[in-house]
């Protein structure tokens, strides 16, 4: 068992890829990061000044939907994404975003449940993007998840798994009920929601393939901590 030290969002993100690779991937499945970092209007500097803490391989999803500077912010994480080896995922809730995403060229598209209730109006299919990105939808049920297959997304992100202050008053599904759908679930399922480095460790075994946060990187803040991370599955 390896210990590593580092600061709050460090081990977060730590945990986040330790928890991934405990996870048996059927032979050729995608690579998919272990950590997502989300950067959002709701947390947005301390998301950006997360993403040093990030290990190559992982990715930052941009939802920021409605910032003014979106196409010049989406341009600068990408060139500090491909500078540090991380997936610059984009989030789309209109085809204004999705040509953006194109025209930049990032790594990926995620989109939010309610395109996948209309995907042609937003995204159409998602065989017309470059192979190599990676898509992911969000989704709040197993009706939404089974959806999210069927339309042959790679990944879901499943929330709230804890209480947010990000959604006040919804109501969270827990890591049991969390782990119920995440195991049986057609496709690999990331726990959103609440997660930060007091409660990820609840998540073991739970059949998640990674964490995605907001507030979780980005108020983790600068702490040291030293923690045990549990080997990788054979």
């Amino acid at each position: 068992m390896a210990i590593f030290s580092g600061t709050g969002s460090q081990t977060l993100a730590f945990l986040a890829v330790a928890l991934s690779r405990r996870v048996q991937k059927p032979r050729g499945a995608r690579d998919l990061p272990g950590a997502i970092l989300m950067v959002d209007e709701k947390c947005h500097a301390g998301g950006l000044a997360a993403i040093p803490a990030l290990p190559r391989g992982n990715a930052v999803l941009l939802r920021d939907y409605h910032n003014p500077e979106r196409h010049s912010l989406a341009r600068g994480l990408l060139k500090l994404c491909r500078r540090r080896g991380l997936y610059l995922i984009m989030a789309a809730a209109t085809r204004k975003d999705v040509g953006l995403a194109l025209d930049l060229g990032v790594h990926g598209l995620h989109v939010p449940e309610a395109a996948l209730h209309a995907p042609a109006r937003i995204i159409g299919s998602l065989r017309r993007f470059p192979p190599r990105w990676i898509l992911t939808a969000s989704v709040h049920s197993r009706t939404a998840l089974e959806k999210a297959a069927r339309l042959e997304f790679h990944a879901v992100l499943l929330s709230p798994v804890f209480p947010t202050t990000s959604h006040p008053g919804r109501d969270a599904l827990g890591p049991l009920r969390f782990s119920l759908l995440a195991r049986n679930a057609p496709l690999p399922v990331y726990a959103l929601g609440g997660i930060h480095t007091g409660n990820v460790r609840r998540l073991g075994g739970s059949g998640a393939v990674g964490i995605a946060a907001i507030e979780g990187f980005a108020l983790e803040g600068d702490t040291l901590e030293r923690v045990a991370i549990p080997p990788s599955s054979p």
